[in-house]
């Protein structure tokens, strides 16, 4: 009997970090097609970078929040630490709800910079949250190919949101001029603030306990720290260009995509329609890559999915780098509900097709670079969740060479990202202090 209250509390648990999962996609993929209106509306030889800000605060708040939030964790346990990311969440979206009633005539700059703090605030919440699922679902798992396939299904669900939210502020927003305002995408504002609502109320009831594998107490005594663990420090280093390459992809892409210039893909009609569904279309194809996964990642090692993944994005990228636009191909994209057919150049269809690879790389790193630290987990979250800033710095170096040299030149930066990655996963995540003592 008591063994079945423990399974549906694990059951319970689990679902609740599966929802948790697609919230966290849903606000960090909110900045990158938002940014396209601030891009519209500030213009000059700087557009990409600046379109690309937001995104950049979403992710500069990982670095002040990724220990703090570890530290969290320690102290007040699992639930309560999401409960409070939840709130964090609610008040960083109605912020950037709030920089839409600034006249953008008269008061463009301020209601950028009040954007802008409320991207900061968002990705507080995000850093909390991402700080507690991983771990919790790779503890529930006992580990190994297990803890993998369960942040594989949770993957799932992320890139669905994922998938969902450029659709949504894409057909929202439709043709974006500069007279396009923060106003056009309110009714996605007012959906977000809502789920946050509805989740903490439901959070606060559902019964949810921390697990006992590296479960820490006031009492747990540390000798080291993650930092002693070489796997576990290469692997901080392999997570911040690996969210800088999820990011990157299809940020500038959107933004290759919807430019009107010669430097763009040059196409015809509602370009930031078809832009938004391109972008949505890698993020559906990191659901499928994250769905398929799940039902063989608790066969198929980390290492394993991680070299063939980055090995696999490299050949795409630098495919795509070389054919550029010189031919376009149809491509069917993800619409929201069914598949439509656009006309892109070729090197568009190469970087969506990086979704699927990209879609394996973080719980694969996650579960590699904390494989085997015990009570040292919690600690090791924390400052994995700090080094996603790499998401906002990895598509900032990318849209300044977007801006400055050209799109295509740009993915070099993600190419030299999952170079690193591949040697990661092939050398680097290897386990060589396994005399520290973690229980």
């Amino acid at each position: 009997m008591e063994n079945q209250t423990k399974q549906n509390a694990s059951i319970i648990a689990i679902i609740t970090m599966m929802f948790l999962y697609a919230m966290i996609s849903f606000v960090t993929n909110l900045a990158a097609p938002i940014g396209v209106i601030w891009k519209s509306q500030f213009g000059g030889a700087s557009a990409n970078t600046v379109g690309m800000l937001g995104n950049g605060m979403n992710f500069l708040a990982y670095l002040f929040m990724g220990i703090p939030a570890g530290k969290l964790l320690t102290k007040v346990g699992y639930k309560k630490t999401a409960m409070i990311g939840i709130a964090i969440g609610f008040i960083g979206v109605f912020t950037q709800f709030c920089s839409g009633f600034f006249d953008p005539e008269t008061s463009k700059l301020a209601g950028f910079v009040v954007y802008l703090l409320g991207a900061f605030i968002s990705g507080l919440c995000v850093c909390i949250l991402n700080t507690v699922v991983n771990p919790m679902l790779n503890l529930l798992g006992g580990g190994g190919n297990r803890g993998n396939q369960l942040n594989m299904i949770g993957g799932t669900l992320n890139s669905l949101t994922g998938t969902i939210t450029p659709l949504f502020v894409g057909a929202l927003i439709g043709t974006v001029t500069a007279s396009t305002q923060m106003v056009d995408v309110n009714m996605v504002l007012y959906i977000a603030m809502a789920v946050f609502a509805l989740t903490f109320i439901i959070l606060g009831f559902i019964p949810i306990s921390d697990p006992e594998r590296g479960k820490v107490t006031a009492d747990t005594v540390f000798e080291r720290s993650p930092w002693a663990f070489r796997h576990f420090m290469l692997g901080v280093i392999a997570i911040f260009v690996y969210v800088g390459v999820e990011v990157g992809i299809p940020g500038t892409l959107i933004y290759y995509l919807s430019d009107q210039t010669d430097k763009g893909a040059g196409l015809t009609g509602n370009a930031m329609a078809i832009a938004g569904s391109v972008a949505a279309t890698y993020w559906f194809l990191m659901l499928v890559g994250r769905f398929c996964s799940s039902f063989i990642a608790n066969k198929v090692s980390s290492k394993t999915l991680m070299t063939i993944a980055t090995f696999g994005g490299m050949v795409l990228i630098i495919l795509a780098m070389i054919l550029g636009k010189a031919t376009t191909v149809s491509m069917p994209v993800f619409n929201g509900t069914s598949f439509d057919t656009v006309v892109v150049p070729i090197a568009a269809l190469l970087l969506v097709l990086c979704g699927l690879c990209t879609s394996v790389m973080w719980t694969s790193t996650f579960n590699l670079a904390t494989e085997g630290l015990g009570k040292y987990t919690a600690a090791a979250s924390g400052i994995f969740m700090m080094m996603v800033v790499g998401g906002g710095v990895l598509p900032l170096i990318q849209s300044s060479i977007a801006d400055y040299v050209s799109y295509m030149a740009s993915y070099i930066v993600p190419l030299i990202a999952l170079a690193y990655m591949f040697f990661y996963a092939v050398a680097g995540s290897k386990n060589v202090n396994k005399d520290i003592k973690i229980d």
